[in-house]
């Protein structure tokens, strides 16, 4: 576990590596028009149904959105996850319940590591100490050492970008008198069992008061662009989030998409795209194997964290080649020899494979 005055400071410099150091480096950067991208973590293109929610209401731009669309999306949230409605609050993508987090004035914030890089932005710029508590391969949450003061834990689930997907029965171990736990849940949506069971290590249903649960449906149906999400707290705790936030978060559109993406229709796409994940995601590790990447702990997510001593001057010369793909400098606990792939179908993993093949004969 490092200390705050050993977070790696050196990552927020812009150097030789066009700033992959950066916290506020994300995939998107890499992913350029006409590359195929293995960088961002988005399934493809947003399903007709989910389109055409959103053209429905683009006559209405004139029109401030409505607090009966704002109660609509609320109340296809709360029904979703058997919550009551006073328990969602709606977010313009998840960034923004991160963005958030200091108005609960933690006195000191743990961050299970690796992670996402918005909530230390977030923190730190607000001036609030932060402990990262990084784990180690396999990242299991068993080997998290959480000071005892934390009042606010932040942790993924499954974790970006370590693909793991830790058990509530982890999660629950980690609750205090006093603390607020953060999952970020932005994949949970293609997350099976073994068994096939959705969703199986979700707190979404879970009512428990001390634990706020930030979930995105960008990444599972192309709305990256849209920006919309939602939280799922107690109700004290969501207003002190929400107080002092401007009039209108969300755009008609964005709460449009969220009344489609969260209904019935959209359970039964997620329910789809989850099972052709798993399916994906077997095939590309296996095909990434052969090609002598190390793929690292058990993936559950829509992505896999991949190690090779050739990773950053390989990420580089694979852009050349046509494909993007995600350096892992810039997190915690990770190095520029990590890279995080997003799962795509085979026939792309394996042009791919056969570009680095291609790359490392010619060095």
């Amino acid at each position: 576990m490092s200390s705050d005055m050993t977070s790696g400071l050196n990552r927020a410099a812009t150097d030789a590596t066009g700033g992959l150091y950066a916290l506020d480096r994300h995939g998107d950067r890499d992913a350029r028009p006409g590359l195929v991208d293995f960088a961002v973590n988005v399934r493809g293109v947003p399903p007709e149904f989910v389109i055409e929610a959103v053209r429905a209401r683009l006559g209405d731009l004139a029109r401030y959105p409505s607090h009966d669309d704002e109660s609509q999306a609320v109340a296809t949230v709360a029904s979703a996850h058997a919550r009551p409605v006073e328990e969602v609050l709606l977010l313009a993508g998840a960034a923004d319940g991160f963005e958030m987090l200091p108005r609960l004035r933690p006195r000191h914030a743990a961050l299970i590591q690796p992670s996402f890089t918005e909530p230390e932005l977030v923190l730190r710029a607000a001036g609030i100490p932060v402990t990262q508590v990084v784990l180690p391969a396999p990242y299991q949450l068993a080997d998290a050492e959480v000071p005892d003061d934390a009042d606010l834990l932040v942790v993924g689930n499954p974790t970006n970008p370590t693909s793991v997907l830790h058990p509530v029965s982890a999660i629950a171990a980690l609750r205090r008198p006093g603390r607020l736990i953060v999952v970020d849940e932005a994949f949970a949506d293609l997350t099976l069992g073994p068994d096939g069971t959705r969703e199986p290590a979700s707190l979404a249903r879970h009512r428990w008061p001390d634990v706020i649960v930030i979930r995105s449906v960008t990444k599972t149906f192309g709305l990256a662009g849209l920006r919309a999400g939602y939280l799922l707290a107690a109700p004290e705790v969501i207003a002190r989030l929400s107080a002092g936030r401007r009039p209108w978060p969300l755009a008609t559109p964005a709460l449009a998409a969220l009344v489609a993406c969260a209904g019935e229709r959209g359970e039964r796409y997620c329910a789809e795209q989850a099972r052709a994940v798993e399916s994906e995601r077997a095939r590309m590790c296996d095909e990434l194997e052969r090609a002598g990447f190390g793929v690292l702990a058990e993936p559950r997510a829509p992505f896999v964290l991949v190690s090779a001593d050739d990773a950053l001057p390989l990420k580089q010369r694979l852009a050349d080649h046509g494909f993007a793909v995600r350096s892992c400098a810039n997190f915690v606990g990770l190095g520029p020899d990590h890279l995080r792939l997003a799962v795509r179908p085979i026939d792309q993993v394996v042009a791919l494979t056969t570009a680095i093949t291609s790359i490392r004969q010619t060095q």
